[in-house]
């Protein structure tokens, strides 16, 4: 029988997963109400083909594909069960955001972390706009997946190290999580030293070192696999990754922008107060944000990774926001920590403001060339002629803005028209001409 304690413990956990599920839904809700954004379109038409359980064949032959197949496959059956509808894709990519705001909170399993640490991390995580394009842009839905499998992978490998027997099973579940993470993304190899992170701050699990070998192995394999695409994969050729960026310079921009203001801020307040019992937790913190930054340094058309990339790191800007706020309640006496509450709500609707306005604007007009494409498609019987002079933008041209197999997945997926119906140069007679910059 439960003690009242743990009946106490387990109701305080039950309302702090609702608290952090209603947060992370009520910041990211009015992103159901947008459309589909660039790559969605392309997206979404290679998902039939990789995502039926008839192509897992084809796409592992695709060595540039197959390295994000839970995406293909989660996509494949959104349409299935729902259609063409952006609210169905995106409400998947808010519960995804909920199931990794609690993980966060379970991280709290990590002796180095705490649950105190972990309950209030885990709300600024669900909250935060630093990441918001992995919620609000369905094609970076590949972030949200390789943080549920990667941080499931994390939980597994914290029990096997922290447990005083030896659980061979939380290993294999771990390794599982891992290799599905694998198939989630190409920069899911970080989490091998995410995983050695966890095992240094527990020095009686240091014999345990031979539990990190098959990871080692997968990883490295993977990463040569990788690496032996170099010379037809697009990923190479992009500006996505490149041997010769300044990583030096993209990595601490990068990282300050994943701090800025909050994560500054409460460094401060730590500083200020002299709160020393933070420092171990501050290393962590900052040493998991540049492993989780680092795959993401090696751009060379930025030089700061994009928002949808620093989801993973910005758990480490959590836990430093949650160390801010704690040494702000352990340094105030108890008649003062109503400005702590408030200090807790100014945050909360700081974040959301921002995305509900400029961010919500931002990622509206991205869709909107796409939207009149497709309207112009729908209202025209003819063939549509977008003139193309060279580009003055990174993947499109002056009239449109995005590559050419955006405007094409877009119309054969929301219209009756041929992709021939859509014409780039030298346009038949009768042809509706279509502009969405100036001509």
């Amino acid at each position: 029988m439960d003690t009242p304690t743990e009946r106490e413990a387990e109701l305080s956990s039950f309302w702090i997963l609702g608290l952090l599920a209603l947060l992370a839904v009520v910041t990211y809700l009015p992103t159901l109400r947008q459309p589909f954004i660039s790559d969605d379109y392309p997206n979404i038409l290679l998902s039939r083909s990789y995502g039926p359980f008839s192509g897992w064949g084809a796409m592992w032959a695709d060595p540039v594909s197959r390295v994000r197949a839970t995406s293909w496959v989660i996509t494949y059956w959104i349409e299935r069960g729902f259609g063409l509808v952006p609210a169905a894709f995106y409400a998947v990519s808010i519960f995804l955001h909920v199931l990794n705001t609690w993980l966060v909170y379970a991280l709290g399993a990590w002796r180095a972390i705490g649950w105190r640490v972990a309950a209030l991390a885990a709300g600024f995580f669900a909250v935060s706009e630093g990441h918001q394009e992995a919620v609000m842009w369905y094609s970076a839905t590949n972030e949200l997946l390789l943080f549920l499998l990667g941080v499931l992978c994390l939980l597994a490998w914290i029990k096997f190290i922290q447990d005083p027997k030896i659980r061979w099973g939380c290993l294999t579940v771990s390794f599982l999580c891992f290799l599905l993470a694998l198939a989630s993304k190409e920069s899911a190899v970080m989490i091998v030293p995410l995983l050695g992170l966890v095992w240094l701050s527990k020095s009686e699990a240091r014999e345990r070192l031979l539990g990190v070998t098959p990871f080692l192995l997968a990883g490295l394999v993977y990463a040569w696999a990788i690496y032996e695409t170099r010379t037809y994969s697009f990923r190479f050729h992009d500006g996505s990754f490149s041997l010769r960026a300044p990583v030096w310079i993209t990595l601490p921009h990068t990282f300050g922008r994943l701090l800025w203001p909050w994560g500054l801020i409460s460094l401060a307040g730590i500083v200020i107060w002299r709160a020393r019992e933070w420092r171990p937790l501050v290393a962590y913190a900052a040493a998991w944000a540049a492993i989780s930054l680092l795959p993401y340094s090696f751009l060379t058309y930025m030089t700061q990774a994009p928002s949808r990339q620093t989801y993973l790191a910005s758990v480490g800007a959590a836990w430093i926001v949650a160390a801010g706020l704690l040494t702000c309640w352990d340094r105030l006496s108890t008649s003062h920590h109503r400005w702590v509450y408030a200090l807790a709500v100014v945050i909360i609707l700081h974040n959301c403001v921002y995305l509900w306005t400029k961010k919500r604007g931002q990622f509206m007009a991205r869709g909107a060339s796409t939207e009149a494409l497709i309207r112009e498609a729908r209202n025209t019987t003819g063939n549509i002629y977008i003139p193309c002079p060279p580009s003055t933008g990174w993947g499109g041209c002056r009239c449109f803005p995005y590559a050419p197999i955006v405007a094409s997945a877009a119309l054969q997926l929301e219209t009756s028209k041929p992709v021939s119906a859509l014409m780039w140069s030298d346009p038949q007679p009768g042809a509706a001409e279509f502009c969405w910059g100036p001509k």
